[in-house]
């Protein structure tokens, strides 16, 4: 029996497609079920129970015998979100409940980090255990999730193998009821279908021309193949980066997004929301050296093909994972 938490969500739901294609349906769902809009992220998947987050605790309590592995990538993402309260609730304490519960239990354990944690990335986006306490997130969410790689480093007694799994800038299917927090392919694809043309952030930095901000985009596609990796090789526990180990710019992004669409490019700028402007990373890029020198070989998806592959096959006709 696999549990995944946030299974409602994004990334999570991604995963339990493709631990179906893999012939895993003795899965248990976690999340708080009651947003509708996000009920075809999993309506459509073969698991045995949905349990509800805030029952979680108790029914692993009951059932822990029969759990093989935990995916916790349950969280709350907003990054414009600056309520720390809920940040403390939902990616701390709970985090540590269910890090608790593997340890008491003997389960093996993948969580979600982020890159998010490396704020500006004075110190680099190396994954080693040395630099965390130095670095210096530009939000409560990347906050609390650099606080809870520190706690977990910290602890004497960890489950027997844990990951945490610091993802760059994810996009694919399955992330509809996202809004804001959508990935930019998501918000590029609605914008040129509507309009024809695509408007990125103008830069306020003089070191990036217009639309060259650079970002490591991943696709989810690649991160669940991460995730299985780690579930069948346990053997190197410890905070791996999950990207592609390549910068690509924001123009690139968009470009791609015209060609998977047939449509001729036409690019504009506007500033970017005064709300998030100083706290805007123009570059990141993940050191993968970590994780390959693990043993994972699989090569990344280039951005033209994920993005072709997410908007021929999932945006166009608005179809699930």
């Amino acid at each position: 029996m696999i549990v995944i938490t946030g299974a409602a969500g994004f990334i999570s739901s991604c995963l339990v497609a493709r631990l179906n294609e893999e012939r895993f349906f003795d899965l248990i769902l976690v999340d708080d079920f009651t947003r509708a809009e996000k009920t075809m992220n999993y309506a459509d998947k073969k698991f045995t129970a949905l349990v509800d987050r805030d029952s979680f605790e108790a029914w692993l309590e009951k059932n822990h015998k029969q759990v093989d592995f935990i995916f916790h990538l349950g969280a709350r993402t907003d990054t414009t979100e600056f309520d720390e309260a809920i940040f403390d609730k939902l990616n701390m304490e709970y985090s540590k409940m269910v890090w608790k519960a593997c340890v008491k239990y003997a389960i093996p354990l993948v969580y979600a980090s982020s890159a998010a944690t490396y704020g500006l990335g004075e110190h680099g986006y190396e994954d080693n255990h040395e630099v965390i306490t130095k670095l210096k997130p530009l939000n409560p969410y990347g906050c609390s999730k650099n606080d809870f790689d520190i706690w977990a480093l910290a602890q004497e007694e960890k489950p027997f193998f844990w990951a945490g799994l610091k993802f760059f800038n994810v996009y694919g299917p399955n992330e509809f009821h996202k809004g804001r927090m959508a990935s930019v392919v998501f918000h590029a694809f609605n914008q040129i279908t509507a309009t024809e043309k695509m408007n990125l952030f103008r830069s306020h930095n003089p070191e990036y021309k217009n639309g060259e901000q650079q970002r490591d985009f991943i696709y989810v596609k690649d991160v669940v193949d991460i995730c299985m990796w780690l579930m069948h090789n346990r053997k190197h526990s410890g905070l791996y980066n999950t990207g592609t180990g390549e910068a690509r710019t924001f123009l690139d992004l968009v470009r791609a997004t015209f060609k998977a669409l047939d449509k001729p490019e036409d690019i504009g700028f506007i500033d970017t929301p005064a709300d998030i402007r100083d706290k805007y990373q123009y570059f990141t890029e993940a050191n993968m050296s970590k994780l390959r020198q693990a043993g994972y070989k699989k090569p990344f998806t280039t951005l033209e093909d994920g993005v072709q592959d997410y908007v021929q096959n999932y945006l166009k006709g608005q179809n699930y994972y």
